[in-house]
């Protein structure tokens, strides 16, 4: 098992420099092309957790879905946001790395290098 993960798209330039990062840091890393393959209910609640963010704040607001998904109502839980966010993979953020516990958003995509020893 890889000690990183990184939630990928290969399509976004800083998911790609994100991951050019971690290749050139010679990290063992899982991608996890999560348009294709979306978390689970248990894996984006542990994402959210190691971000220690609200699922709010690794949303792509922008993006037609988020307001297909409904996204924008008021007064969603917590676990209704996360069910939409698996439902619309398009609305997270990109590129998540996580390594154990800890998690950062590649947006600048140097921020995976706090997550580097």
């Amino acid at each position: 098992m890889a000690e990183y993960k990184i939630y990928h798209n290969p399509r976004c330039s800083k998911s790609r420099q994100t991951l050019e990062i971690l290749n050139e840091k010679g990290v063992d890393v899982e991608i996890v092309e999560y348009l294709k393959n979306p978390p689970g209910k248990s894996e984006l609640t542990a994402v959210i957790k190691a971000l220690g963010v609200t699922p709010s704040d690794i949303m792509r607001k922008k993006e037609a879905e988020y307001q297909e998904a409904g996204l924008d109502q008021e007064g969603l839980s917590v676990e209704q946001q996360v069910e939409k966010m698996i439902a619309y993979p398009k609305v997270i953020e990109r590129p998540i790395v996580v390594k154990g516990n800890k998690a950062v958003v590649g947006r600048p995509p140097e921020n995976v290098l706090d997550l580097i020893d």
